[in-house]
């Protein structure tokens, strides 16, 4: 029998949510056949069957979160060698890859990656021992990444008393909010039990309906009452992240404002070559070269933090991460090295990510692994003006870049219609002060106002 762990499919990602599974018990699968769908923190992914053979027990089910190193499904391999292959053994790249949109990624990771991490080791008696927590004086002292040991400390919540249930052990936000939730619940219901009284008695109010009537579904809702739905699937990825930046990331934005008459003109006069070739030329690969020439001019905004070390880490590469609106909430597909890409390869490189990305059908690689991200607000309508984007861990700050048109400046005394190009730019604290906020946009705005200085440093 094999069981099939959840792979660790790519780097920093812990867990995935099963959206749906496409075999059930009894099917009989082949090599690198479709199994499972799932969600990671950015994309949608379908993983395929390591070993052909019949589907046993499917263990997780849709809508769950499963952690990386969790059984997913139990299988039946058919033939000796396949029937060799024991639960959490590494698997080789030929036996084993995870289906992710157009292309196959290795369970163990991305495009020879290394195979899945194993996070528990062996104590007395051969049952595992979780590695991530220790004794002092008796007292188990838990693991937990400093979001998770933040939030425990803001709710007055000691972390060594909670359980981790992520790999190895680790305490995780969400063990945190459940050893919250159990909590709070305690009291209560010791009170209702100890005035003799159950939730449905004699002047109860039943758990999520009205006194005396039925319990209301969660999706159920009367007129002038409320509609409840699962945060789930992308919606709850957003969240997680959005929570998990706000909560370990002091942010601090620096604002701006640049002249984009000599972009427009550039755009204007590289549209006819461009669409003689096929591509229809956006802004977009223009603001992406000028932006990888600033963080070249100013590394650390191509940098990150690492928590657990304490290090600041450089990038000596370029994955420029791109918002993508989807009916579900924003995607961030990745323009990888983008700094070696011609402007027009990088047009049609971000085309296919943009139309990866409405059509859910980006892979891990082309999802993750962004150093810096450059939000451009003005392609999803509205205002298009100024906002506060949020810095998507682990990146040192996030560029949001407003709709370029026609507004109000003062020229000499005197007030003019100029297209103008409106700039917000978050960052790590941490990392970045207000000194070099100010001179990381003004060299963005200087390049924006003469992008021809972009021809000194091309390739």
């Amino acid at each position: 029998m094999l069981e099939f762990k959840l792979p660790d499919v790519a780097e920093g990602i812990h867990e995935a949510e099963i959206l749906n599974w496409k075999v059930k018990p009894g099917d009989q699968v082949k090599l690198d056949q479709p199994m499972v769908e799932i969600q990671t923190d950015k994309s949608v992914a379908e993983i395929g069957a390591p070993v052909s053979g019949k589907i046993v027990e499917i263990l997780v089910q849709p809508g769950a979160v499963a952690r990386v190193g969790e059984v997913l499904v139990t299988l039946e391999p058919q033939g000796a060698a396949a029937s060799q292959k024991a639960a959490g053994a590494p698997v080789s790249p030929a036996s084993s890859r995870a289906v992710l949109g157009a292309g196959g990624v290795r369970a163990g990771g991305l495009g020879g990656a290394a195979p899945s991490r194993d996070f528990s080791r062996q104590g007395a008696g051969g049952t595992p021992e979780a590695s991530n927590s220790f004794a002092d004086g008796g007292k188990r002292r838990a693991l937990a990444a400093p979001a998770a040991r933040k939030m425990a400390f803001e709710m007055g919540i000691d972390i060594d008393q909670v359980s981790g249930s992520g790999p190895g052990g680790r305490v995780t936000m969400e063990d945190v909010r459940s050893f919250a939730a159990r909590a709070q619940a305690a009291p209560i219901a010791a009170s209702v039990n100890g005035a003799g009284e159950s939730a449905n008695g004699a002047g109860g109010v039943r758990a999520g309906g009205f006194a005396g009537g039925a319990p209301l579904a969660a999706n159920e809702f009367t007129d002038g009452g409320e509609q409840r739905e699962p945060l789930a699937g992308l919606r709850r990825r957003i969240a997680e992240r959005m929570e998990l930046a706000w909560r370990t990331i002091p942010h601090a934005t620096a604002f701006a404002e640049a002249d984009g008459a000599a972009l427009m003109a550039l755009r204007e006069e590289l549209k006819p070559q461009a669409e003689k070739q096929g591509v229809h030329l956006t802004y977009l690969p223009l603001l992406v070269k000028i932006v990888v020439q600033a963080l070249k001019d100013f590394p650390i905004f191509n940098a990150s933090l690492d928590e657990e070390r304490r290090e600041i880490v450089y990038k000596r590469f370029y994955h420029i991460g791109l918002a993508t609106s989807t009916p579900d909430g924003l995607l961030i597909s990745v323009a990888r090295d983008a700094d070696r890409h011609t402007l027009l390869d990088l047009a049609r490189e971000i085309t296919r990510l943009t139309e990866a990305g409405r059509a859910r059908k980006l892979t891990l690689q082309e999802s993750t692994g962004s150093t810096f991200t450059l939000n451009n607000v003005g392609s999803f309508g509205g205002s298009g003006g100024m906002g506060v984007p949020i810095i998507n861990p682990p990146e040192a700050a996030i560029l949001a870049v407003g709709a370029l048109r026609e507004r109000p400046v003062a020229r000499q005394g005197a007030i003019i219609a100029r297209p103008t190009l409106p700039l917000s730019l978050s960052f790590d604290h941490r990392l970045i002060d207000g000194a070099g906020s100010s001179a990381f946009l003004a060299r963005f705005q200087e390049l924006v106002e003469h992008p021809s200085l972009l021809l000194l440093n091309s390739y």
